[in-house]
């Protein structure tokens, strides 16, 4: 059998963050009777019994902004439908202010045993100005709930890079955060996208962003906060207590197969990526139809994704794992890019892994860029 992962996209809102270009909607309350009937549709047509499935992750949009009722009875389909390890991981995104203690027993009751909490940031000065809907005060509120509840594998989104963010602001952040002590946190610095509210502030002069060397300073001043408090820095944005490392997101970066369910969801597998529609109304009316086919994988086009993933990972590319996976050893299949890249100090050969300097970290994308 295949172990693979499953992503559930729930894509309602209460409000869209100013930053957000993901596929999700804030008017479109109307439609999630009918959205959750063909994702459940989906579920059950997608099924396969040579699957099975050591991690589901449900995101968004706003996942909790639905009715616990009916993730329950996603979660339940999923049973009903697809072979499941024991000890599968089930993630569930959460914002601030969208759950009560009934929600949070209803999630634990069918399964979920991790959440992801969206914070951003402790200042509310600075949540109001990115389009948040929630206050700090609230985020405490939700996280105290969570964990009075019984969650134990809580995740804190944070953000840096963001408007009137100054170095202080982040460290505040991290501090309050660090006083909760989550087992996961991510990091994830802002990518500003063209067509959302923000790049329009941002072009028009009504908002201005941090410059790129205070940016990689507020990176590194939190990667040294959190690592001195004891969170394993795995990955470029994510740092975990030990054990509690995102399965679900490590099973990406190690190439691993996975379905994607509800609108705009990607899949892998068999060397082939594919994609529902991005069209709410046309999903519903018949997913299958719609779904579009982005690529079909050669060995070579595998390989180098396989060293763009692996180089996420603070460990890197794990040497052994090359050799086992392609019949084949890295050192020499790419034995020009990694020349380059190692005379250009962006990254390290040791002895069982190619990994990212810490140069390499700042500059990734030039790294990834000699493997596309």
């Amino acid at each position: 059998m295949k172990q693979i992962g499953l992503y559930i996209h729930i894509p309602f809102c209460k409000q869209k963050c100013n930053y957000c270009d993901f596929t999700s909607f804030a008017n479109k309350e109307n439609m999630k009777e009918a959205y959750i009937e063909s994702l459940i549709n989906e579920i059950r047509q997608e099924a396969n019994k040579e699957f099975i499935i050591d991690t589901i992750y449900i995101g968004g949009g706003t996942p909790s902004y639905i009715g616990s009722q009916n993730i329950v009875k996603i979660i339940q389909t999923i049973k009903q439908n697809y072979n499941i390890t024991q000890n599968v991981e089930i993630t569930i995104e959460v914002n601030p202010g969208t759950v009560d203690k009934e929600k949070l027993i209803n999630y634990i009751n069918c399964g979920i045993n991790r959440i992801s909490i969206g914070l951003q940031t402790a200042d509310n000065n600075l949540l109001k100005t990115i389009g948040r809907m929630h206050t700090y005060e609230q985020f405490l509120n939700t996280y105290k709930l969570v964990r009075q509840v019984g969650f134990k594998n809580i995740n804190v989104d944070l953000m840096l890079g963001l408007p009137n963010q100054g170095m202080q602001i982040l460290e505040d952040t991290v501090y309050e955060i660090l006083k909760l002590q989550p087992m996961h946190i991510s990091v994830y610095s802002l990518i500003l996208e063209e067509g959302t509210k923000m790049y329009n502030q941002v072009q028009s002069g009504k908002l201005s962003l941090p410059s790129d060397k205070m940016e990689r300073k507020m990176y590194w001043k939190v990667k040294e906060k959190l690592e001195q408090n004891e969170y394993n820095h795995y990955e470029i944005s994510n740092f975990a207590k030990k054990g509690y490392e995102s399965k679900h997101n490590l099973n990406c970066w190690e190439q691993r197969q996975y379905i994607g369910v509800g609108l705009a969801a990607h899949s892998y597998i068999d060397m082939k990526r594919y994609s529902n529609t991005q069209n709410i109304e046309k999903y519903i009316e018949n997913y299958k139809i719609y779904q579009q086919l982005h690529e079909v994988q050669t060995l070579e086009d595998m390989q180098k994704e396989y060293m763009m993933l692996g180089l996420r990972k603070i460990e890197g590319v794990d040497i052994q794992k090359f050799k086992n996976k392609f019949a084949d050893n890295p050192l020499y299949i790419f034995r020009k890019e990694i020349d380059k890249l190692v005379n250009e100090g962006l990254i390290e050969v040791e002895l069982n892994n190619i990994k990212l300097t810490n140069k390499g970290i700042d500059l990734a994308n030039l790294v990834w860029q000699e493997f596309i």
